[in-house]
């Protein structure tokens, strides 16, 4: 019989009842190209599950991952094909010139490893990462290596911890994502450093 899942998690229970590993990476998959699918949570039920026996911990970590890395490539592809007409078109309607687009790339050109492998953790940035890195025209191999570095640290992460705490999960993941906060903060502020630094010596050198 499968365990009970704390609140939150309580309405993927029949989806993972019925479909288990498949519901695991499709959900995660659709998440990572862009769609509104409740990718982290799947892979916290996931994890609670496969402490109570149900799923298998390493098969769980294997298929999120999998599916983590090819949505966030899928996202890239959709980028990086349509990204700079989307820019062209509408991107004045954003305040998105094409002058702040090039120093965007460039930006990312130098920073987006880093970008890349935190925005995993970061809902919203988790679910547009790759497109993003499409867009700019991070180049394939960097993003992918810095896009599996934050899928692994993420999977591992979550995976490990639902799969220890069980049933309290929520209570431990809610007390992670209050301290996050903070670090992310302090990540947005040298981020903001950066790119005040880098248009200062482009304005310097014009």
């Amino acid at each position: 019989m499968s365990p009970p899942l704390p609140g939150p998690l309580d309405h993927l229970a029949p989806l993972l009842s019925h479909y288990g590993y498949w519901a695991v990476g499709g959900v995660v998959l659709l998440e990572d190209f862009g769609l509104p699918a409740p990718g982290e949570t799947i892979l916290l039920a996931a994890g609670v599950y496969a402490g109570a026996g149900e799923l298998n911990i390493y098969a769980v970590a294997g298929i999120a991952f999998a599916a983590a890395v090819i949505g966030d490539n899928i996202g890239y592809l959709i980028g990086r094909t349509g990204g700079r007409a989307f820019v062209t078109r509408w991107g004045k309607y954003i305040f998105l010139t094409p002058k702040r687009f090039e120093a965007a790339e460039n930006f990312f050109a130098r920073h987006g490893g880093k970008i890349v492998t935190v925005a995993r953790f970061v809902d919203g940035l988790r679910q547009a990462n790759g497109i993003i890195a499409g867009t700019t025209r991070m180049p394939w191999p960097r993003f992918l290596a810095f896009n599996a570095l934050g899928a692994a640290l993420w999977v591992g992460l979550w995976a490990t911890l639902a799969y220890v705490a069980g049933s309290h999960i929520t209570t431990v993941y809610d007390e992670i994502v209050r301290y996050q906060r903070y670090v992310l903060i302090a990540l947005a502020v040298v981020v903001a450093a950066l790119v005040v630094r880098h248009l200062v010596r482009r304005r310097r050198k014009s």
